[in-house]
């Protein structure tokens, strides 16, 4: 497999930002099929695919969403073209027959609950994060947050439903005034072994 080149490494990792303010310019029709398209295809544990996303980009969505977000948050939201509610399905082994077909006992691996929500938890945060690097790879900037009610947004969005929130990413077209300085990062030696 070839290395990508530097600009797509740049785009997608060392000159990427978090951006807090947003042009007002809606994507694309198609947009959002397309970045699920691609970002489906990373792995995750017996491919499990727990992650649910939840495209908020109308008035009427984003006045339900913004009372469960920090005030800091609010503004963001409000001004992004779409808030993705990166979602996770507690449920999410009623489909392995579907998407693990080849062991049909691996919807049984998850019956305790905690190792579900274990499960649930960590590859919906890596299909986020694959959705995160997908939009990235598609010329669109990203915003990820915590800072929201989990609870309430559950309430407002998920109620009678297996899913259950994780975190948001605002996707759009970011403004340069509302990146921040960029924070240091650990060095090599500082976050990683070899053994």
């Amino acid at each position: 497999m070839p290395v990508l080149a530097d600009p797509a490494l740049d785009q997608m990792f060392r000159a990427a930002r978090t951006h807090n303010a947003w042009s007002p310019e809606p994507l694309p029709a198609g947009t959002v099929e397309a970045l699920y398209d691609l970002a489906k295809w990373g792995p995750t544990s017996a491919n499990c695919s727990p992650a649910r996303f939840v495209f908020v980009q109308s008035g009427e969505g984003k006045s339900r969403l913004a009372p469960h977000l920090s005030a800091s948050n609010r503004v963001k939201v409000l001004a992004a073209p779409i808030c993705v509610i990166v979602a996770q399905d507690m449920d999410f082994a009623d489909k392995l027959p579907q998407l693990f077909p080849h062991d049909l006992s691996a919807r049984h691996w998850f019956a305790d609950p905690a190792v579900a929500a274990e499960t649930a938890m960590r590859n919906s945060s890596l299909q986020g994060g694959y959705f995160l690097m997908a939009a990235r790879a598609m010329g669109l900037d990203c915003g990820p947050m915590s800072g929201f009610d989990r609870a309430g947004v559950d309430a407002e969005f998920f109620a009678g439903t297996a899913w259950r929130a994780n975190f948001l990413i605002n996707i759009g077209h970011g403004q340069a005034e509302g990146v921040f300085p960029r924070n240091p990062r650990l060095a090599f030696e500082e976050a990683c072994r070899i053994v």
